[in-house]
């Protein structure tokens, strides 16, 4: 009866850290507003993405001016896009976002064809622009919005993850704190507190491992979805998911670790018991 009660507290442990760790994960930094402008900041450092933000915006000059030349405006673009002030301007263009997905609060991020859009205005006000607009005699709107998708399924229309931006905290901590207690419940429960030890080891294991395997098969279920984006925004697209997809791993692999630590220490545990009942 006690081996029957120990086995159902350890599935449930395990389910629920598989649970637990995504959920985690997906509140700190895609729910998170701060989290998000965290991550897209990270993202903004990456050539790629510098490379692809500089064309999309070479491209709205082109659109605002109509003698502009192309060739002047990509360097001083290129220039701005790896300058020390654009990370942080792109970081609050996707709060911009953010704020429209999650709250519905910023009716300037969608257009008129209800597409969902980042706000470029203040990348071209920006310092690096503005010598080389004014001899276009370009005056920046105080909007630009680019559509980030042309068609935008229904997840990404206005306020449609408002209930996930009010209860995500709750949700996340309530399955940390759940997770906690049933992991302790399964060692009081356990007559080995060693061999659990290594139980709840292999749970971390087998999180961490089917983590791994489910951002494999949902990369390939989102690039269907990012497949309604093309050119530069497809390309600023695949390196956000490309950087949260990094730090999902780092997250899995601290599973990884933390559950072969615990192996480790169950193992020396139950060694060191056998030894003191052997004497």
């Amino acid at each position: 009866m006690r081996f029957a009660a120990t086995l159902l507290m350890w599935l449930v442990t395990t389910l629920l850290l598989a649970l637990a760790l995504p959920t985690a994960w997906v509140q700190q930094h895609l729910v998170d507003e701060g989290g998000y402008a965290a991550l897209a900041q990270k993202a903004a450092a990456d050539p790629a993405l510098q490379s692809a933000m500089a064309s999309e915006l070479t491209t709205q000059v082109g659109r605002l001016g109509t003698s502009v030349n192309t060739g002047t405006v990509s360097l001083v673009a290129a220039t701005y896009t790896s300058g020390a002030s654009f990370p942080g301007q792109f970081a609050q263009a996707n709060r911009f976002a953010h704020r429209w997905l999650f709250t519905d609060s910023i009716r300037s991020s969608v257009d008129s064809q209800g597409r969902w859009v980042i706000d470029i205005a203040p990348m071209l006000s920006d310092v690096a622009f503005k010598e080389t607009l004014a001899d276009y005699d370009i005056t920046v709107p105080t909007a630009v919005p680019i559509p980030l998708t042309d068609n935008a399924p229904a997840v990404l229309r206005p306020g449609a993850l408002r209930l996930a931006g009010t209860y995500g905290p709750w949700v996340s901590v309530g399955l940390a704190v759940i997770t906690g207690v049933f992991a302790l419940f399964t060692l009081f429960v356990a007559r080995s507190r060693g061999k659990m030890l290594v139980g709840l080891g292999v749970s971390a294991l087998v999180v961490g491992a089917a983590g791994w395997a489910a951002i494999e098969f949902g990369r390939r279920r989102l690039n269907a979805v990012l497949d309604n984006s093309t050119g530069d925004i497809r390309r600023i697209a695949d390196v956000l998911v490309n950087t949260a997809q990094d730090s999902m791993h780092q997250w899995l692999n601290i599973s990884l670790v933390v559950g072969g630590g615990l192996v480790i220490i169950g193992v020396i545990v139950s060694l060191l018991v056998s030894l003191a009942r052997s004497t």
